[in-house]
């Protein structure tokens, strides 16, 4: 049986939280965990390691921007995927730096599930760390 893809929902808003589980659990992603703000993210990435976090932009305690560079440092295998309700070029082509993709939150009801199979398929690859090489002797 292959593995579910564990996924974070970070959202300040309950009823938004809800509705992508539901959506999330309809194409078989495993909700792993939910948290309110960026903090909480960060913390709760620690806890859990999900392999794709679903991060707000706009929050209280820490916004979702500040979670990514957190969440890059301390779990850069974590995948993460922005939720914004502005999709302004500019912003989103910064936002890609600490990103695998984002999604307009009027679009989700589309995007959202073929964005995170993209996602769970070729999952982040920090551009800063080095190839794993095999001690000698070891495949």
């Amino acid at each position: 049986m292959a593995m579910r893809t564990r996924v974070l929902l970070v959202d300040d808003v309950a009823v938004v939280r809800r509705t992508l589980r539901v959506l999330l659990e309809q194409h078989s992603f495993e909700i792993c965990g939910e948290a309110s703000n960026g903090k909480e993210a960060v913390e709760k990435v620690s806890e859990l390691n999900p392999d794709i976090v679903i991060l707000d932009i706009n929050m209280p305690v820490m916004n979702g921007v500040r979670a990514a560079v957190e969440i890059r440092r301390n779990a850069p295998e974590t995948s993460i995927l922005f939720l914004t309700a502005h999709a302004i070029p500019g912003v989103m082509h910064m936002l890609r730096r600490f990103s695998d993709g984002f999604v307009c939150k009027a679009s989700v009801d589309h995007q959202l599930i073929p964005v995170l199979g993209r996602i769970a398929i070729t999952p982040y690859k920090n551009p800063l760390s080095k190839p794993r090489i095999a001690p000698a002797g070891k495949p």
